[in-house]
């Protein structure tokens, strides 16, 4: 009976506050369609035009993206090119990897999907044994990384999956918050809220950091399958 009590009580309390938020709306578009219905044709046509030219410069901006590279997830095949690459777009993902780290892999179904979807940002990806310089100059020392680079320097790094959950299972949201939390994208969720502190389990595969070997330089490898 309790039980029943508690889900009648908890039905009541979302039916009101579905209705406070449709009433809500409600009012936002009658105040809108007011404003609409007390503009003059001059007006009108105004609006139309400072419409259309938001859409015309979107359109340019996106074009802009497009041909910088950004729209898909790349492999560059050099720091040399890495360097060029930040050089040109305001905002770069760039995921240092290494082919025999797994869950470097996990990491890239990922970026592929946020790539398609944030035309604002450029992601990358660079093989770690062909860029030993920036490794060591950006203090690259566990695999995977992700450095978050915003007007050519490197403002934030995301490193294993500490940050997402500390889980090879998080999802792609997951990692959309997190680099929103950098301001390196465009997320429209709650900040203040990583999604992954609505699972009900996360951590459990998370091992320890093993040392790792690359052309004499030590690298920490957020993976046991090595």
């Amino acid at each position: 009976m309790e039980a029943n009590a508690s889900v009648d009580m908890f039905s009541k309390v979302l039916e009101n506050q579905l209705l406070q938020t449709t009433k809500l709306v409600e009012e936002h578009l009658d105040s809108e369609i007011q404003k609409l219905d007390q503009m003059d044709e001059d007006e009108l046509e105004r609006l139309k035009e400072k419409r259309l030219e938001a859409l015309r410069k979107s359109q340019q901006q996106k074009q802009e993206w497009l041909s910088k590279g950004h729209g898909e997830y790349r492999e560059i095949p050099s720091e040399r090119d890495f360097f060029q690459e930040v050089k040109e777009s305001k905002k770069v993902v760039c995921h240092f990897y290494r082919d025999s780290t797994f869950r470097c892999k996990i990491l890239d179904r990922h970026l592929v999907i946020l790539s398609k979807k944030h035309l604002e940002t450029k992601f990358l990806k660079l093989n770690v044994e062909k860029a030993p310089f920036l490794c060591e100059r950006l203090r690259i020392k566990v695999i995977p990384t992700l450095a978050l680079v915003k007007d050519g320097k490197t403002q934030d790094y995301v490193v294993g999956f500490t940050d997402l959950g500390n889980t090879d299972d998080f999802t792609t949201e997951t990692l959309e918050w997190r680099l929103g939390c950098s301001d390196i994208l465009s997320y429209s969720g709650n900040l203040m809220e990583p999604p992954f502190q609505s699972q009900k389990k996360f951590g459990t595969n998370f091992t320890k950091l093993e040392k790792k070997t690359i052309r004499g330089k030590k690298y920490d490898s957020d993976s046991d399958d090595d």
